[in-house]
């Protein structure tokens, strides 16, 4: 007998798609990341660049820079009072506004957190002021409220803000305050992620609405609240535009509304001593560079996070 043998069909190949070259891949990346490195490059690392040599300039705007080493920094840190008192006036607006408009955020979020029926509106409404607060017309608007003969002046009878020294940078510090939105919106994000269970069981363990606050709301708010320290803390120091309208440019009266940026802007744009401002910008960017250091060392007392990995 003989057997006829069947022929197995031939298997097919799986045909994979063929992957393009590593060196094309990181091509195609950089086609996409070019308009940031682009910008970075052109708006940001070169007029640093230019900003750190002209701080150890002569430089007027008009003439070509001289070079003065270390003169522009020892004049600043040694011959210039008025630098001084700047630096004495950014740091009291500092430790006064920023303390201040994160309570106020985080005691708005938590009052938004409990409401039940119009929350986007109030939400919507307190955010408004950080869109605005830091416009020119709102600034002079403000100027006018604490000004002499002013609403202040009306109800309190205390007299015009910005002409005494001793409120008037409280006045600039309430404008601040009154931009409290960002860092609302922030807290009210970060308050709506703790789980409600927690307050159920301190609830029943007999816990008082402000032990659960303490025990509960802190240590699972301090990252973001931290965020926000850091945050609200480098755009305090680099405060402008209140000042400028506020003080109409002077820093007055006697320059206690003198703040380091509205002295960086009238010795290199009033005064045309454009090395000497540079130096100091590069001073104020250690300042803050500093500052931000010492509270990312400090958060690790303070800041709690779920998974001990992440901290």
């Amino acid at each position: 007998m003989t057997t006829t043998e069947i022929p197995t069909p031939a298997r097919t190949a799986k045909t994979t798609p063929a992957k393009r070259p590593k060196r094309q891949r990181e091509g195609a990346a950089w086609v996409f990341l070019s308009p940031w490195v682009l910008g970075a490059a052109v708006l940001t690392l070169l007029p640093m660049a230019v900003s750190l040599y002209l701080s150890f300039t002569d430089y007027d705007l008009f003439n070509p820079p001289k070079w003065v080493g270390l003169r522009n920094y020892t004049q600043m840190f040694t011959e210039d009072p008025r630098y001084w008192r700047s630096v004495v006036a950014t740091l009291t607006y500092v430790i006064i506004a920023v303390p201040l408009q994160l309570g106020l955020a985080l005691v708005v979020a938590l009052a938004l957190k409990s409401m039940r029926r119009g929350r986007g509106f109030y939400r919507s409404a307190f955010y408004a002021p950080s869109l605005l607060g830091a416009s020119m017309s709102i600034a002079l608007v403000w100027r006018a409220v604490f000004n002499d003969g002013g609403t202040v002046d009306n109800l309190l009878g205390t007299g015009g803000w910005v002409n005494q020294p001793g409120w008037a940078l409280l006045a600039v510090a309430l404008l601040t305050v009154w931009q409290f939105g960002a860092p609302m919106v922030i807290f009210l994000a970060g308050l709506q992620q703790i789980p409600s269970e927690l307050y159920e069981a301190a609830s029943v363990d007999g816990a008082s609405r402000w032990r659960q606050f303490l025990s509960i709301t802190v240590p699972m708010l301090s990252p973001v609240i931290f965020f926000n320290l850091v945050l609200q803390t480098i755009q305090a120091f680099q405060v402008f535009t209140p000042a400028f309208a506020i003080s109409a440019g002077k820093g007055g009266p006697a320059d206690s509304t003198l703040f380091y940026t509205l002295y960086l802007y009238d010795r290199g744009f009033v005064a045309s001593h454009m090395g000497y401002a540079s130096a100091m910008a590069w001073a104020l960017l250690i300042v803050i560079g500093a500052v931000t250091a010492v509270l990312f060392r400090t958060s690790r007392s303070w800041v709690f996070y779920a998974s001990e990995g992440d901290r």
